[in-house]
């Protein structure tokens, strides 16, 4: 279910036009008099980690709008990634957009193109000059700024210390595939007796996975070529070996089913059916909750480097949220500063405090030494991104790769499925969604 919060604040904003001087005053009291003046209701929609995960944030910055803006009103309600896509389309349509929206980074382009985001101005904003260029890039069309990086997230390898070790000898995940693949053969034997027990736990339509081989191979989704258009590239021969190399993971090692998808993986890991998952670093927390995992396993489980094909790391995929201010907002100015102070680099360090990477690369550095999240957080200027295309929404949105990846497990070969679905992203990709 959809858990929602809708909190009303007093706030206030910019006055336009100016306001004079009196003979004592100054630029500063004149700005901070006219804040204190406006008035206006600022609707906000968040993701769920914001209410769950980081709170006090959230707290920290609405007093902080409130005090600077008090005859305004904030309404605050929290949307779930399953249903906010559709909510945002039907409010856009509806013409009762929230104001301020957080968008995941793959999800921007589509708002872009269709005209519902209002451009910003990047220098309004702490750590520009430095924010992560994967985030930065999801946000700029035609050398606009069309929304604030929030945070970052990069993929890596979740494990369990305590079953590597006893099955091995030793807590530490091995530095190469090879040598990982062994210590998971021997892990897996540990446990035949327990047959839905994955070593590996790779769910089959897990895309994400699956193109973090692609490019470790070389290969991608889809390149922009000389004609200026998008086209698939799945089926050249870099990308069909990393699908191949994904399939025959999937096949090994995970004795689930096969068409579940990795929404739940945490919960795998929590209830001890798997070694391995490769997932966010936040993931942990989920297998340490009560209901859906063990929080005994607080000293257990480890995040480190995933590794992988030919002796290098995993490329990872650049995940992560940025905020947006709609096209359609009555109050924009106000709406906007909020952003600021949401995105600012005292609000940025309380991500940073709780492990999540931050917007930019200054405050991402402490994070690269950090054993919590030094895999994550050096994962990131290496890591790959999905095509920024005008159509790449709807290929998420009609599953291509999913349903590609569930072809190939259900028996189709892997030349027929890419070369399908290359022709599936041909359609799609150069449409505004």
């Amino acid at each position: 279910m959809k858990r929602q919060l809708t909190a009303a604040i007093g706030l206030a904003a910019l006055v336009a036009g100016a306001v004079g001087c009196s003979s004592g005053g100054t630029a500063g009291q004149d700005a901070a008099a006219s804040a204190a003046a406006e008035t206006g209701t600022v609707t906000v929609w968040l993701m769920g980690e914001a209410q769950t995960t980081w709170p006090e944030l959230v707290q920290q910055v609405n007093d902080e709008f409130a005090a600077k803006y008090p005859k305004a009103e904030l309404h605050l309600r929290y949307q779930t990634w399953k249903d906010k896509v559709g909510n945002l389309d039907e409010a856009l349509k509806a013409n009762s957009a929230p104001d301020v929206v957080e968008l995941g980074n793959t999800e921007t382009m589509k708002y872009i193109l269709n005209g519902s985001l209002a451009p910003v101005d990047r220098s309004s904003y702490d750590n520009n000059e430095t924010w992560i260029r994967g985030l930065v890039d999801t946000c700029t069309y035609q050398d606009k700024l069309f929304c604030v990086p929030y945070y970052a997230g990069a993929r890596v390898a979740l494990y369990n210390s305590a079953m590597f070790k006893e099955a091995t000898g030793s807590e530490a995940v091995p530095a190469t595939e090879d040598e990982l693949l062994s210590a998971l053969d021997r892990v897996q034997s540990d446990k035949r007796g327990q047959k839905s027990f994955s070593a590996l736990y790779l769910p089959g339509p897990y895309w994400y996975a699956a193109m973090s081989y692609v490019a470790a191979y070389g290969g991608s989704i889809a390149r922009f070529d000389d004609t200026g258009r998008w086209h698939g590239t799945l089926s050249e021969p870099k990308s069909r070996q990393g699908v191949t190399h994904f399939i025959g993971l999937v096949k090994k090692y995970n004795h689930g089913d096969l068409k579940a998808d990795e929404l739940d993986q945490a919960a795998v890991l929590g209830k001890h059916r798997t070694a391995m998952l490769y997932g966010n670093g936040w993931e942990v927390a989920g297998a340490l909750e009560p209901l859906s995992g063990d929080p005994k396993l607080k000293d257990v489980l480890r995040v480190t480097t995933m590794p992988g094909p030919n002796g290098k790391p995993l490329p990872s995929f650049i995940g992560g949220s940025d905020l947006a201010v709609t096209a359609g907002s009555k109050v924009q100015d106000l709406a906007k500063d909020w952003v600021r102070m949401f995105t600012s680099a005292k609000s940025q360090q309380v991500l940073a405090d709780k492990d999540t990477l931050p917007n930019n690369l200054t405050q991402l550095a402490p994070l690269k030494s950090k054993p919590a999240t030094a895999a994550a957080a050096n994962a990131v200027p290496d890591a790959w991104f999905t095509p920024v295309a005008p159509g790449w929404a709807a290929i998420e949105k009609q599953k291509v790769l999913v349903e590609m990846l569930d072809d190939i497990l259900a028996g189709a070969s892997v030349e027929a499925a890419t070369t399908a679905a290359d022709a599936r992203i041909d359609q799609l990709i150069n449409n505004p969604s």
